[in-house]
């Protein structure tokens, strides 16, 4: 790969901790034999855990341990990946391991706002490790856990062989509660098909068009004009035994809105600017696809926090339906207000 005429794709690897990222950062830098990765791995504290575990290879690896990555990340890690391009190093992609409580929000919002990053790389995916036996305790200390997976495009549910078929299905419930668009992939000791997970293009705009086939259907009967369909983390029943839905679960959830009528673009940006302007703190993900009046291509976009970019891509289909449809996965989201703010863009 071409550092000059490609933009580079990167991995965001997370998970709350003991989840397996090392380990499956391990794997993927001895089975995949055929391209290069540049590894920059962040540690919270003085030594750097996780870099004395990770294991020797040809792979250049940064190791930043001065501090959360969430917390330098306009500082330590553009001035890496600014490093990485600058030296003119022969890799094919980037991987960046946080620690098991960053917050992948600032991370990623990296590849939105600077300009030689946007130049040069693309994000990927941001891939979550979930350590399934302990998942209910791991979402109940806190709200790192539930906002890892609410920011993930996939979801690796590690170590599956500790519990049951039936605590399975729980997890997976609990998961897509919190992120009904999020790929899920089970897993056995980090054990994942890496080509199945790397390069996926899941931050590609031309690929959210997809999504139709990774969110629940609308409970709306047909014929509606609108509906609006929301999952909260707190209607949901999940491992009585581990009650994971006190405390700081209890305020994210996922809402998925529609409309069939067709909209009016220039409304429907001002409304998502300004909103994410006034909310964005507490708007973990949106995903979007605009069916735009009098216009044959799909208006599709994403925003993470505050950041937002979208685009015209593939024409609807011939006899597909032409629907607006954004997914959100926030806190105290309220789906009535944003199908009521929707409904005002209409065309």
């Amino acid at each position: 790969m071409s550092i000059a005429t490609e933009r580079i794709p990167v991995t965001l690897l997370t998970g709350y901790l003991g989840a397996g990222k090392t380990t499956l950062l391990n794997r993927i830098l001895s089975e995949d034999q055929v391209h290069r990765y540049a590894v920059i791995i962040n540690e919270f504290g003085e030594a750097g855990i996780d870099g004395d575990l990770v294991m020797s290879s040809e792979e250049d690896l940064f190791e930043m341990s001065n501090g959360c990555v969430c917390c330098t990340v306009r500082g330590d890690l553009i001035e890496t990946l600014h490093r990485l391009i600058d030296r003119r190093l022969d890799f094919d992609a980037v991987i960046i391991e946080t620690t098991g409580l960053a917050d992948p929000g600032p991370v990623a919002q990296t590849f939105f706002v600077d300009p030689k990053i946007q130049q040069h790389y693309q994000l990927d995916s941001v891939t979550t490790l979930v350590d399934s036996r302990h998942l209910p305790q791991s979402l109940a200390q806190g709200s790192e856990a539930a906002e890892q997976i609410a920011f993930a495009d996939q979801i690796i549910l590690n170590k599956t062989d500790l519990i049951s078929a039936d605590e399975l299905d729980q997890r997976r419930q609990l998961l897509r509660a919190l992120n009904p668009f999020a790929r899920q992939v089970d897993a056995e000791h980090a054990r994942v098909d890496v080509s199945t997970i790397l390069n996926q293009g899941r931050f590609d705009l031309a690929r959210l068009d997809d999504m139709d086939d990774e969110i629940n259907p609308a409970h709306g009967e047909p014929g509606h004009r609108h509906s609006h369909d929301c999952n909260h983390d707190d209607e949901h029943h999940h491992d009585a035994s581990n009650d994971a839905t006190d405390g700081h679960l209890s305020g994210i959830s996922s809402c998925v809105i529609r409309h069939d009528a067709p909209m009016d673009a220039e409304r429907v940006s001002t409304w998502l600017t300004t909103y994410l302007a006034e909310q964005g703190q507490d708007i973990l993900r949106v995903k979007g696809i605009v069916n735009v009046a009098g216009e044959p291509r799909k208006l599709v976009f994403q925003g993470v926090h505050m950041m937002i970019e979208g685009d015209f891509q593939r024409p609807w289909s011939d006899g597909e339906q032409r629907q607006t449809k954004i997914v959100w996965i926030g806190r105290d989201l309220d789906s009535q207000a944003l199908q009521a703010a929707l409904n005002e863009c209409r065309a």
